[in-house]
């Protein structure tokens, strides 16, 4: 039994609900956004708290010479619900007034959005771009989701039991509960303690770069420290102010986001003093929004599951025509693979060793589907982009870059694939649901042991692994060492079932369906959620 009294205020800088609403830049946005609709689906007793982004996140294209540029819009969206609730945030010593909107238009519990963007605000544009701009901007957003989120809370008449911060950009939030009670005439600590006792922390990336910092100088400068000393701030979160450590200390529980993920993070801070216990709780997916339904039906009363994939395969082969002009063999098998384009993704690995790769493209024996963004600011992540660029350049009719990575590219590819290919440096990937998505259709894995397969991979049943777990700091030996492996098991295991085994490919499609269709479906992490991290 699920405890589903705890009344919960969860706080997130982005939320993946439907591709028309550009409140989202990756998989953190879209595990926000399934996991409202599966409150809504079960029941449970939650609202969101975010940013409304007057131009979210970058639409990425690529230019005729095969570089990606970054383009911004500005959005309205109908159906957004005033609250007639403004609230005031003071940022640079300046009034900045948040106007409250809410949305349950995609099936989500009320998810409510702060919003600079008023003729009376002297920054309006904070809520312009989300990650856009440096440092300051950052920490004004911040403070907008925060410390504004927790006064519209107020203002709004919502009681909440448990404030649950989604990644470290929430922290101010926690500042403005420990505000509230020190104005009230309770110590520092005192305030401290209370705030923990109501608060929790779910922490994803394993990258330390990924894990957001700031001078205490920038702090003090633009009233994030809401009264606090520098003093406080030091022991909150350290010199430089590290986001993820001060919400590690300012919440009774945390969670990682995979089981691997739980070692690698405790790992990762286990040099923080006075920092919360990290527990795993592994992602999952909102299977309305991502599963197509007929694949499960199909797999439960023993249909025709191929005929039911080819209908999928055939649609994102139209997809991919409509989009750029060329058409794939349906005959052929794909391989799909879209993420952000972070070096530790290795976005292009598998064109490393063109003499092993080049004749299966050539041939048409393997096709591959590619999508994902850069950061607008990652030039590195900007020459991954142009090396699928250059590559799809290369093998027109067997390589696909698709351009503006979104849910709707998201969705057509791990319904329509037939291989989805992952292949993070272990362990530096948090948990990966693109995955999952694919797995519930029929959709091979083929990935390293890293964020949630390893849970999931049962190796030549539903799906395959390469690379045997091994982990190395030296990243060209652990480089060399997954690339063999890579090519090994797709030359030996992948190509021969998909090519001379049909009958097992089917078995494997099924067994992916079965072995993932509940262990991976929203309500499960629902339930660990308020039994685990939400239960006192």
């Amino acid at each position: 039994m699920t405890k589903k009294d705890s009344r919960v205020a969860y706080f997130c800088m982005e939320y993946g609900l439907d591709s028309s609403m550009k409140t989202y830049a990756g998989g953190l946005g879209i595990l926000a956004g399934d996991y409202l609709k599966g409150a809504k689906d079960h029941d449970y007793p939650m609202v969101g708290i975010g940013v409304k982004w007057k131009q979210g996140y970058t639409d990425q294209r690529i230019d005729e010479n095969g570089k990606p540029y970054d383009s911004y819009h500005n959005y309205d969206y109908q159906y957004l619900e005033d609250t007639g609730v403004k609230v005031t945030v003071t940022i640079r010593q300046r009034d900045i007034v948040c106007k409250v909107w809410k949305t349950e238009e995609f099936g989500n519990v009320p998810l409510y959005l702060l919003d600079t963007d008023l003729p009376e605000n002297p920054d309006a544009w904070i809520t312009g771009q989300l990650y856009g701009g440096f440092g300051e901007d950052r920490i004004a957003q911040e403070m907008v989701l925060g410390i504004g989120g927790v006064r519209a809370l107020r203002a709004l008449g919502h009681e909440v039991d448990v404030y649950h911060f989604n990644e470290g950009h929430a922290l101010f939030a926690g500042f403005e509960l420990m505000k509230e009670r020190i104005d009230q005439g309770v110590s520092f600590e005192e305030a401290w303690e209370q705030t923990r006792n109501e608060t929790v922390f779910t922490t994803h990336t394993p990258i330390i770069e990924g894990n957001e910092s700031h001078p205490l100088d920038r702090l003090l400068y633009m009233g994030a420290d809401n009264g606090l000393t520098i003093e406080q701030l030091v022991e909150i979160g350290g010199a430089p102010f590290n986001m993820t450590v001060g919400a590690l200390r300012l919440s009774r529980k945390s969670n990682a986001v995979a089981e691997l993920h739980g070692v690698t993070a405790n790992k990762m801070w286990s040099h923080v003093e006075n920092r919360s216990e990290i527990i795993p709780i592994t992602n999952c997916i909102h299977i309305p929004t991502w599963v197509d339904e007929n694949m499960l039906k199909v797999a439960e009363e023993g249909g025709d599951l191929w005929e039911a994939h080819m209908k999928n395969k055939r649609d994102l082969i139209d997809f991919i025509e409509e989009r750029n002009g060329v058409r794939l063999d349906e005959d052929k098998m794909i391989i799909g693979f879209s993420r952000r384009a972070a070096p530790y993704k290795r976005s292009d690995f598998i064109f490393t060793d063109e003499s092993i790769i080049g004749p299966l493209l050539e041939s048409g024996k393997v096709q591959i589907v590619f999508s994902g963004k850069a950061h607008p600011l990652d030039d590195t992540g900007k020459g991954i982009v142009r090396s699928l660029v250059k590559m799809a350049r290369k093998y027109p009719n067997a390589v696909i870059f698709l351009e503006n990575y979104d849910m709707t590219i998201g969705a057509a590819l791990t319904r329509g694939a037939d291989v989805w290919l992952n292949n993070p440096r272990r362990p530096k990937e948090a948990s990966g649901t693109s995955g999952m998505k694919a797995a519930m259709n029929g959709v091979l894995n083929f990935s390293t042991l890293d964020g949630w397969w390893p849970e999931a991979c049962d190796h030549g049943v539903n799906g395959w692994q390469f690379g045997d777990g091994f982990e190395s700091e030296d990243e060209q030996e652990l480089d060399a060492h997954d690339l063999k492996a890579l090519y090994d098991v797709l030359q030996n295991q992948v190509l021969p079932t998909y090519y001379e085994n049909h009958d097992k490919w089917v078995e494997m499609m099924k067994a992916s369906i079965d072995s993932t269709k509940d262990r991976f479906a929203v309500k499960r992490m629902l339930e660990e959620y308020y039994n685990n991290l939400y239960a006192k």
